[in-house]
């Protein structure tokens, strides 16, 4: 395990402390390359009123595999970088795979595309924008009316849903094919049993389905309107802004990058992400993403299920600590990763893990955030 505190990186360090943590000078090293326009600011956590000790008694608990493979924790309040861990080999340079944090990704970057007027607005029909030329299964004049907004909400009535091996649009059908646009174009429209609210019956007038092939069909879009690949739009609109320089994107058999998870970047880039959205769309003073669209992307926009709702491709829910409710939303990928903002307390953290094969991950790392975390900003 490997533990570094950024205070290190403006203090000088004891020989003590060099011995301690061999990470740190490799992880001061990485930070002092970065442009101090793109480097985080650095603080403590008594500085931003938290609980030093309790998360000195959380990264103890996690090397003693109490939350089974966390691979990194940071944690930033007021904008300011107070805690960072790591608990694998790779440390503050590698590259974390975290899954379906990659959709809220893909859905900034709609929001770059129609900030520059790549794309209308996010009620534009998506058929129109794709221009796709394969044929095209299971016709119905419904398809032509999916929008942009449908796919930033899961809410396209295709019959997708990733949450039910039965359904055909499951994601891991679509691993099975090459043309993974293809494979979302060509689903059914779906069917409302009476038991199933149909759109017009839910609240927002959306009924929410998770759905990976819908985000990766976005992405296509945002391709398409850019007339660049993603991966280079990605780093032109809202990478290079940030100071990210370090990517790994995963690819379907046709050559489109996966807007719908897989992304692999540095924990300290990913947060970047979530300080973005705390941020309304700044960095550093640097407008990056439009206010409004963040606005949006962080207001409820379909409802999940009695305790979540939804955004543009982001979660909320809020958790619970020491009988205080504290609303927040995230980026969320299978295995528990995560970025959670929680306004109120002007807190963005980030949970990496490999707990991929564990029961309930994403418990897993709720609860490492109720029992650690936000107890050290209300011990303040």
């Amino acid at each position: 395990m490997k533990t570094l505190s950024p205070l290190a990186f403006t203090l000088s360090v004891c020989a003590s402390a060099f011995f301690a943590s061999s990470a740190l000078s490799a992880s001061a090293h990485s930070l002092t390359a970065e442009s101090s326009q793109h480097a985080w600011p650095l603080s403590t956590p008594a500085e931003q009123q938290l609980d030093a000790g309790k998360l000195q008694e959380m990264d103890e608990a996690i090397r003693k595999g109490t939350y089974q493979q966390i691979t990194s924790v940071l944690i930033a309040r007021h904008g300011k970088l107070i805690h960072e861990s790591y608990f694998d080999s790779a440390g503050a340079e590698g590259l974390r795979n975290t899954r379906s944090a990659t959709k809220t990704i893909t859905g900034l970057l709609a929001g770059a595309a129609i900030d520059r007027g790549m794309i209308a607005s996010v009620r534009t029909p998506v058929l129109g924008l794709l221009q796709y030329k394969g044929k095209i299964d299971n016709p119905d004049p419904r398809k032509q009316k999916i929008t942009v907004e449908d796919l930033l909400t899961m809410s396209s009535q295709l019959e997708c849903d990733d949450q039910n091996p039965f359904s055909r649009g499951n994601e891991e059908r679509m691993y099975l094919i090459e043309d993974w646009v293809g494979f979302y174009l060509n689903l059914p429209v779906k069917g409302y049993p009476a038991w199933v609210p149909k759109p017009e019956n839910s609240p927002f007038g959306r009924a929410f389905s998770y759905c990976t092939a819908g985000t990766t069909t976005l992405g296509a879009v945002v391709q398409k309107a850019s007339k660049m690949p993603l991966p280079a739009f990605a780093q032109k609109a809202l990478f290079s802004p940030l100071g990210i320089r370090q990517t790994q994107w995963q690819y379907s058999p046709l050559g489109l990058a996966q807007g719908g998870g897989g992304l692999s970047l540095r924990s300290r880039d990913l947060l970047k992400i979530g300080q973005l959205l705390a941020n309304g769309g700044s960095w550093q003073g640097q407008q990056i993403i439009s206010a409004p669209w963040i606005r949006t992307t962080v207001s409820a926009q379909a409802q999940v299920d009695e305790q979540r709702q939804y955004g543009y491709l982001l979660w909320m829910y809020p958790y619970s600590s020491k009988e205080m409710q504290h609303p927040a939303y995230q980026m969320a990928g299978s295995g528990g990763n995560k970025v959670v903002v929680f306004p109120a307390l002007d807190l963005v953290l980030l949970v990496t893990t490999t707990n991929f094969g564990a029961r309930n991950p994403h418990q897993i790392s709720d609860k490492l955030i109720s029992d650690f975390i936000l107890p050290a900003v209300q011990a303040q």
